[in-house]
């Protein structure tokens, strides 16, 4: 697997031959195609192994945060790409590009679907300990995740206003601007 994400990365999925990543893995082109068959079946399976790995570390660090706060930073550092050319971040624009049949946009759709679900569990883990607005956890969902694709997509193209500037941190900080609770006056009514 992780042979094949850096073979994709460096030849793309158009360029891509089976014998690429046999030869990168020290396998025969044979013994990949027994397991995978078909190459648009390869790159699912190569990108849903990537994204349970990724996601087994994003759990084990989420497990090590102190404040759904923490949590967020580590879901939006987690999500984007970690410089130009990132190997994982560039798999999933390839896959995504590609056609697929209905059990391949199944597959995609729980790999996207599993991000919402981790970020709506932050959100819902802020909001119901005070730390956190209360805000439409789907629309903010759809929204957060729309802003950080197009944040990926300008560092993975190497945007030069990216140079001097963390996406990370400009993310996040849209983010936890929406987010901040507003404080409750002693009057009952709400102060920003």
């Amino acid at each position: 697997m992780r042979a094949a994400i850096g073979v994709i990365a460096e030849k793309g999925t158009a360029a891509l031959r089976m014998s690429d990543i046999a030869a990168r893995a020290g396998m025969s082109t044979g013994h990949i195609l027994y397991h995978f068959g078909k190459k648009d079946r390869l790159l699912l399976e190569v990108l849903a192994w990537s994204q349970e790995d990724l996601w087994a570390r994003f759990r084990q660090a989420a497990d090590q945060a102190a404040s759904p706060a923490e949590k967020l930073d580590l879901f939006v550092r987690f999500y984007l790409p970690r410089h130009p050319g990132d190997e994982r971040y560039a798999l999933w624009t390839q896959v995504l590009a590609q056609r697929h049949d209905e059990a391949g946009r199944q597959v995609l759709t729980a790999l996207l679907d599993g991000w919402d679900e981790r970020l709506e569990a932050i959100l819902r883990e802020g909001r119901d300990l005070g730390h956190f607005a209360e805000v439409d956890l789907p629309e903010f969902t759809i929204r957060a995740v729309a802003m950080l694709s197009g944040l990926s997509e300008d560092v993975m193209f190497g945007r030069s206003r990216w140079q001097n500037t963390s996406a990370h941190a400009f993310a996040l900080s849209a983010l936890e601007r929406e987010l901040r609770p507003t404080a409750v006056g002693h009057d009952g009514g709400r102060s920003g």
